[in-house]
């Protein structure tokens, strides 16, 4: 038997979408006029395997992990120069595939090195500090992957709950607040997940998420606050660490419909921008080993489009994690139709739309510094360059 839990449900949706479209929000505004960003102040001349997660340091360096080249760069943006930091290895100086990088408290960083399955402290210097391990059991049997969305300036990291789908198709992710040292877990907020087709045809069971289907998106600010971006009934909500929760207004949009350059587009952007791994073994003494990688199937062929279920339109919002900025605000990545531009919207603590920007191409936020944002673009090649840019008002 093959049945799509979520079927309905996305026709709801699409009727809710619908309805969004036609209202401006609980406040009757549409909210700001996107703007383009602009030309950026600086572009680093080479290009990079993979970006996803960058540091300015202070002085203006950025500190740049590219896990496809396998090394961690410490760059100047304005002279257009980099220098190799640490080595690859599986020593206490030494890293396998550089993945992100996020700032700690006293000016350290913490460096996700997924080769090694280990969080390592970076201090000021750039040395190499303690190590923690990316997977941990917990007292309750359970296995936490300790693989950050966003740092606090206490040092805990944010990770979503590792499990795939739950029993229940329709339950809420969970966003957990993992102590570094400690190894401890907490709950810090949900959020919902994509949507999926459930097939319990020849004797077994299979969940396949479906494509382009609404899931929020989530960050973290300095001081903990989760901000979950909701992909039904737009807007976002701000979880603080003491309970309490602000909810913004519900944002209007124009719907997208999904045509074959939508579907195009979504396994481009899965290939170019493949998610991270984890497999498991065991030796013949029982101790089990967790790898980590970030990297693609390595497949090129086109998939067969109809082997897959689809909404009628695209949600508000990409489900990729939400960065806060230095001034406080939300940047959630739009949807818009397949080729156009990149586009964000900012939203402030409060939950209001306060700016929206756009960019040529494919471009994504890889972090920040005190005036700057830092995008990485990406060329049709998959080549990825980093770009810096002012700070919007707003």
């Amino acid at each position: 038997m093959n049945r799509c839990v979520s079927r309905p449900r996305i026709l709801l949706v699409g009727l809710l979408l619908c309805q969004a479209c036609s209202e401006s929000g609980e406040d009757g505004s549409a909210g700001p006029q996107a703007t383009p960003l602009g030309a950026p102040e600086a572009v680093f001349p080479e290009d990079f395997g993979y970006v996803q997660a960058v540091r300015e340091l202070r002085g203006g360096d950025v500190l740049v992990p590219d896990p496809l080249g396998n090394t961690l760069y410490r760059v100047d943006m304005d002279a257009g120069t980099r220098t190799v930091v640490g080595r690859v290895g599986e020593g206490p100086e030494e890293y396998r595939q550089p993945d992100a990088v996020w700032p700690l408290p006293g000016d350290s960083t913490l460096l996700v090195d997924l080769g090694n399955g280990r969080l390592v402290r970076l201090g000021p210097d750039l040395g190499f500090g303690a190590a923690h391990p990316i997977g941990r059991p917990q007292d309750d049997g359970s296995f936490v992957m300790a693989l950050p969305a966003g740092v606090d300036i206490a040092g805990n990291v944010y990770a979503a709950a590792l499990g795939g789908f739950a029993a229940d198709p329709e339950a809420p992710g969970t966003i957990l607040r993992i102590g570094l040292t400690e190894g401890t877990a907490d709950t810090a907020g949900t959020y919902k997940r994509t949507d999926v087709v459930i097939d319990e045809s020849s004797n077994r069971i299979s969940i396949s998420p479906i494509p382009l289907s609404p899931a929020d998106a989530w960050g973290v600010a300095a001081d903990g606050t989760v901000v979950v971006a909701r992909s039904v009934g737009y807007g976002v909500d701000w979880h603080s660490p003491d309970g309490s929760v602000t909810r913004g207004d519900t944002v209007g949009y124009e719907p997208i419909t999904i045509t074959v350059a939508e579907m195009e587009e979504y396994f481009r952007d899965r290939r170019r921008h493949a998610g991270v791994g984890m497999s498991m073994t065991s030796s013949a003494s029982g101790e089990a080993t967790t790898t980590f990688y970030r990297g693609g199937s390595g497949r090129s062929e086109e998939p067969d489009y109809d082997n897959y279920s689809w909404p009628n339109v695209k949600p508000a919002l990409h489900s990729t994690t939400v960065r806060v900025d230095p001034r406080g605000r939300a940047w959630v990545r739009r949807h818009v139709p397949a080729g156009r531009s990149t586009a964000y919207d900012l939203f402030d603590r409060q939950g209001n739309l306060v700016a929206a920007v756009t960019l040529d191409g494919d471009r994504r936020v890889a972090g920040f510094g005190a005036e700057s944002v830092y995008m990485v673009s990406f060329t049709e090649l998959d080549l990825a360059y980093l770009e810096r840019y002012a700070l919007p008002e707003g």
